[in-house]
């Protein structure tokens, strides 16, 4: 978990739009980012998704309906987010969430090329 420091933005406003699937989120240095609930999902800080050192990281599939159902607040410098699919066990930190904001970009293109990699499907699957 990084730690909160004096320069960590903080969150002034979390907001879900369910209709578009995303999460926006303002921080007190004035950046606001839209965070698709999909990016928010694979990338989860949780070990089920991160593993337990590089190279472990489970690729996440299937994600492109996922919805966020709730946010939970975690003490004053997280949120846990529960999804659709079950999942709830990543605790997002301001400075996680910031840095997926910051770095979305790069991070996005970076999981379209794993997916790619593996032949994989952002669509989930259907039970035929």
């Amino acid at each position: 978990m990084g730690g909160l420091t004096a320069e960590t933005p903080i969150p002034t406003e979390i907001k879900l739009h369910q209709q578009s699937r995303v999460m926006e989120i303002a921080f007190n240095n004035g950046d606001r980012f839209q965070l698709p609930y999909e990016y928010l999902r694979v990338y989860s800080p949780s070990a089920e998704v991160r593993g337990h050192g590089a190279g472990q990281e489970t690729l996440q599939v299937g994600k492109k309906q996922v919805e966020i159902k709730a946010i939970e607040p975690v003490g004053q410098y997280a949120v846990a987010l529960v999804f659709s699919d079950g999942h709830d066990s990543g605790i997002y930190s301001w400075d996680y969430l910031y840095g997926l904001g910051r770095y979305q970009e790069a991070y996005w293109k970076a999981y379209l090329l794993r997916m790619e990699q593996a032949g994989a499907s952002r669509e989930p699957k259907t039970l035929v």
